[in-house]
C-alpha cells in the first residue's frame, strides 16, 4: 500500500510516497480494531459519498493504528487514503484545508471534535468507543439525583457519547423529568423547539431552563467541561468520569472564573491596539467574525492588526509588545485559553464585543460560538451612532481609574481636530503617517542594530584567527 503522510511544511510533503509494511507501528488488538475505529461505518460514508481521495485526520495519539485503519479501507472501497496529523490549531477541529491540498473528497475525523459546522467536504465522524461502566455510571447518578423528580439533562464528552442511550434505558423509566441529549452531526438539523449547542442537541421545557436544570455530564475535566459550565452558570453540574469511576459535583470555580472574564473585559476596554488571532481557518463564517471584529474595533477607536501563526505560545506572542490585548477567533473550545502566562492577555470575541460596543451589556455567562454574534445571530447587538459629546459613552477605567469615552482615542478633545503622528519616509518622499507599531518603535530606547546603509565603508576579507576561545593559535602563553 502506498499511503501519503500530509505535513504544511510544503507542497512536496503532499505528495511523498511512503511504503509500509505490518511491522512498521505498533497495532492496537486485532479484534478491537474495527469496533474502536467503527470501520464498517467508515467503508459505508466512503461508498455513499462516492470519494476517490479520502483524508483520514488522525490526532497525535492515534496515529499509531493510522497506517491500519487506512490498509482496511483502501481495501474494501479502492479509494486513495491521505493520513493528516492535528492541525495547526488543534485536534479537536476538521482540517478542511489540509484536505483540500491533497484533492479529498470526504474527510473522516478521528477521536474528540468540537463538531463545529464545516462547508467545504462531507465530514465523518469516528470518537473511538471509550469504554464506560454503565452499571457504575447508573449508581453515580442514582446517589448524586435521589429525588426521582429531578430535573436534569445528561450530557457527554464525544467519546462517551454511545453511553448516553444505555443511560436511557437504565433511567428513563424512574426519572421522568430528565432530559437526555444527542449529538448533531453534519447534515442533521435540529427542530426549533431543542436547543443545539456545541454539537449536543436536547429538549427541556422552556420555562425552566437554564436555573431550573442541572447538568450531569459524562466524561472528565477538559475544555468541553469548562465550556459547558462557563456558558450555563445558572445551572448546577454533577460529573461522572469513566477513567476514574469518580462522581462528584462541580462548579466551585466557576464564580472566579468568571470574574476573571470581567477582569479581561476591562482590559480590553482600556486597550489601545488590539491584535485578531486566527484560531481557525475551517469553523463556518470565521472570515465574517474576522471582519466584524475589526469593524467594531475601529468604530471603538482603536487600532488593530490580524495575525496568523498556527498554535499559540506567549514566545510568539511576545514578539508583539506594542499590542496591548489579543482576541481569539477560534471554535467554542478552544476560544478560552488561560493567558496568564502570556505577555498580553487573550480574550474572546464576545469579550471584545462587550469591551467595544456600548449598546451590549455583560450577560454574566461566556458566549464562545462566535457564530452568535454576527447579524443574525442569537447575540447580535447593532453597534449604536456614537455623538463625542454624549456623556452616556463615557465612563471610568475601573483598572485605572482614567476616563474612557467610545469612538476617541486618549488624546482626542472633542470638537479638535485628531492628532497624528508623523515621520520622514526618506528624503525624496513626503511624510507618512506613522501606526501604533512604528509609534511604539520610535519610543523605544534601543530599536535593534542600525544597518547605516551607504554609511559603513567597504573592506576586504581578513582571514580571522584559529582555534578555539581558550588558546587562539597566534596567541604567546604568558
Amino acid at each position: 500500500m502506498t499511503t501519503a503522510l500530509f505535513s504544511n511544511d510544503g507542497e512536496e510533503a503532499i505528495h511523498r510516497s511512503l511504503t509500509t509494511t505490518d511491522n512498521d507501528v505498533i497495532k492496537s488488538p486485532e479484534e478491537s480494531l474495527d469496533e474502536v475505529y467503527e470501520t464498517e461505518k467508515t467503508i459505508s460514508f466512503i461508498q455513499k459519498t462516492g470519494a476517490r481521495k479520502v483524508a483520514l485526520q488522525f490526532p497525535d495519539e492515534l496515529l499509531v493504528d493510522s497506517v491500519t485503519v487506512s490498509k482496511k479501507l483502501e481495501a474494501a472501497t479502492g479509494a486513495k487514503t491521505y493520513i493528516l496529523g492535528d492541525t495547526s490549531y488543534g485536534s479537536c477541529c476538521v482540517d478542511e484545508v489540509a484536505a483540500e491540498h491533497v484533492g479529498a473528497d470526504a474527510l473522516v475525523h478521528y477521536g474528540r471534535a468540537c463538531l463545529t459546522p464545516c462547508t467545504r467536504l462531507p465530514v465523518s465522524y469516528v470518537f473511538g468507543h471509550k469504554k464506560v461502566d454503565k452499571d457504575l455510571c447508573s449508581y453515580t447518578f442514582r446517589n448524586l439525583y435521589p429525588d426521582t423528580k429531578s430535573h436534569v439533562v445528561v450530557l457527554s464528552d464525544v467519546v462517551y457519547s454511545h453511553i448516553i442511550d444505555d443511560l436511557k434505558s437504565l433511567l428513563a423509566s424512574d426519572y421522568t423529568n430528565v432530559v437526555f441529549s444527542k449529538l448533531t452531526l453534519q447534515g442533521e438539523t435540529p427542530s426549533p423547539d431543542e436547543i443545539c449547542k456545541f454539537g449536543r442537541t436536547f429538549s427541556p421545557e422552556p420555562n425552566l431552563w437554564p436555573a431550573g436544570y442541572s447538568i450531569f455530564y459524562v466524561g472528565g475535566e477538559g475544555p468541553t467541561l469548562s465550556n459547558l459550565m462557563l456558558t450555563w452558570p445558572s445551572c448546577s453540574f454533577f460529573s461522572f468520569n469513566p477513567e476514574t469511576g469518580e462522581g462528584r459535583k462541580e462548579g466551585l470555580r466557576v464564580n472566579s472564573a468568571l470574574m476573571k472574564r470581567f477582569y479581561l473585559i476591562e482590559r480590553a476596554r482600556d486597550a489601545k491596539v488590539v491584535g485578531i488571532l486566527v484560531g481557525t481557518l475551517g469553523v463556518t463564517d470565521y472570515l465574517s467574525a474576522l471582519n466584524h471584529l475589526k469593524d467594531i474595533i475601529h468604530r471603538a477607536g482603536k487600532k488593530s492588526y490580524m495575525l496568523a501563526m498556527g498554535k499559540l505560545n506567549p514566545a510568539k506572542l511576545a514578539n508583539f509588545p506594542e499590542i496591548d490585548i489579543f482576541v481569539l477567533v477560534a471554535c467554542p473550545e478552544s476560544s478560552l485559553l488561560d493567558s496568564s502566562a502570556f505577555y498580553r492577555p487573550i480574550v474572546t470575541p464576545d469579550e471584545m464585543e462587550v469591551a467595544c460596543n456600548p449598546a451590549r451589556e455583560w450577560s454574566g455567562y461566556c458566549i464562545t460560538d462566535f457564530k452568535e454574534l454576527l447579524p443574525g445571530g442569537a447575540a447580535h447587538v447593532e453597534f449604536p451612532e456614537i455623538d463625542p459629546s454624549d456623556a452616556d459613552y463615557t465612563d471610568v477605567s475601573l483598572i485605572t481609574g482614567k476616563l474612557r469615552s467610545y469612538g476617541l482615542s486618549e488624546e482626542r478633545v472633542p470638537g479638535t481636530e485628531p492628532c497624528k503622528t508623523l515621520a520622514e519616509r526618506n528624503n525624496a518622499t513626503t511624510l507618512a503617517e506613522m501606526g501604533p507599531a512604528a509609534s511604539y518603535l520610535a519610543s523605544r530606547t534601543w530599536q535593534g542594530l542600525d544597518r547605516a546603509l551607504g554609511e559603513t565603508p567597504v573592506v576586504k576579507a581578513t582571514e580571522g584567527r584559529r582555534g578555539i576561545a581558550i588558546a587562539y593559535e597566534d596567541e604567546t602563553g604568558s
